[in-house]
């Protein structure tokens, strides 16, 4: 690690939580002679790249703010330099800095830098509301506010796999969600297809969610995980309400997938170019009675699989009067398999928008899983 990048780490861990761009910024200056530099984070629509202190949004596909976004790599254009703000991952947005000469050495050493910025924001964004206030273009509901929260984060890469999901409408989601954890040997993965309206359906998914994670973090097999979470949405809410969703675990030094489905959104796998929907045991949905008894099913993934959960707001995402259903569903997905997780789900949800002209209004949550082999 060169000095410079040493000093701007050390700048960002010492700068207070909501001053991290204009903190590790006096520093660039001092050891790059950057004279401008601000932070464009990526909205909840994945639409629009939003400045967090001045200047205008980025829209337009192609410019090179978002070809850094895509394509994950600096890009040059005249003295200005955009750095994808990323950890683990998770796109958060873009670092633009200027100027910044046509220097490898140099380039490297700030795209090291916007890195570390990425994961000091993942470390204080709890702390502070003002990134979170920044990459909102409008508005959030109640309950979409209650859901973002709820979420693990957007996107997850892992040797062994790559992982994207997304809520719409975006700014106005109430009760469909997805959640996932891994460690060196499983990747746990819950998609769920919320019920009701408002604040009422961010609740319920809210204890789904957290009964999953409190199971999951005893150990509980991913049956057991269900019978758990069923139990707890039962107990509060006595059978009148109960919701949908898919639980999935994956062996990451085999590939064997386990999957639980609970009156689940439908999976999807998408192999060799073929596009195929995974048959599952139709199991209850969580909370629908008591002490429901659940089943594992077992599906042995390949090397380069993809796997898109996809809610009922998806299917039945209606535009003309004509529903976007199957048919549409698959030729799109067929399209995706040169596209990285994110970009795969960013371009569906963009499909879905175009189809109805507009925002979705009925929930959907789309979560796309890549599995690139097992990894030592």
């Amino acid at each position: 690690m060169s000095e410079p990048v040493g000093r701007a780490r050390r700048t960002l861990n010492r700068t207070p939580a909501d001053d991290l761009v204009g903190g590790v910024g006096d520093e660039l200056a001092r050891s790059y002679g950057i004279t401008d530099a601000e932070l464009y984070q990526v909205d909840y629509r994945l639409a629009e790249l939003l400045p967090l202190t001045e200047g205008d949004p980025i829209t337009g596909a192609g410019q090179p703010a978002w070809r850094a976004f895509d394509h994950q790599s600096p890009v040059l254009a005249d003295d200005t330099a955009w750095f994808p703000v990323s950890m683990r991952g998770e796109r958060r947005g873009v670092l633009r800095l200027t100027p910044v000469p046509d220097d490898p050495t140099i380039v490297g050493e700030l795209a090291d830098i916007a890195t570390a910025l990425a994961h000091e924001l993942a470390a204080v964004s709890a702390g502070t509301d003002v990134y979170r206030t920044a990459r909102r273009s409008q508005r959030l509901t109640l309950a979409a506010e209650m859901q973002w929260d709820l979420l693990p984060g957007r996107s997850r890469i892992r040797p062994s796999f790559s992982l994207a999901g997304q809520l719409e409408p975006a700014y106005a989601v109430r009760g469909d969600s997805f959640d996932w954890a891994d460690d060196r040997q499983r990747l746990w993965l819950s998609t769920i297809n919320g019920n009701g309206e408002g604040v009422a359906a961010a609740l319920l998914t809210a204890l789904a969610t957290h009964a999953l994670r409190n199971a999951r973090r005893a150990g509980l097999s991913l049956a057991d995980q269900a019978a758990l979470a069923d139990q707890a949405l039962y107990d509060e809410y006595r059978g009148q309400r109960h919701l949908s969703a898919l639980l999935m675990e994956v062996d990451l030094r085999t590939g064997v997938l386990t999957v639980v489905d609970a009156g689940s959104p439908r999976l999807v796998l998408l192999r060799d170019g073929d596009v195929t929907e995974q048959p599952l045991e139709a199991q209850f949905p969580l909370g629908m009675f008591e002490a429901t008894d659940y089943h594992e099913q077992r599906i042995t993934l390949e090397r380069g699989d993809r796997l898109f959960v996809v809610s009922d707001g998806v299917l039945d995402a209606t535009g003309r009067d004509v529903r976007y259903g199957e048919t549409a569903l698959d030729r799109f997905l067929r399209r995706t398999g040169s596209l990285e997780p994110l970009d795969a789900v960013r371009s569906l949800i963009g499909d879905l928008r175009a189809f109805v002209s507009g925002d979705l209004v009925d929930d959907a949550v789309v979560v796309c899983l890549d599995w690139t082999g097992p990894h030592p």
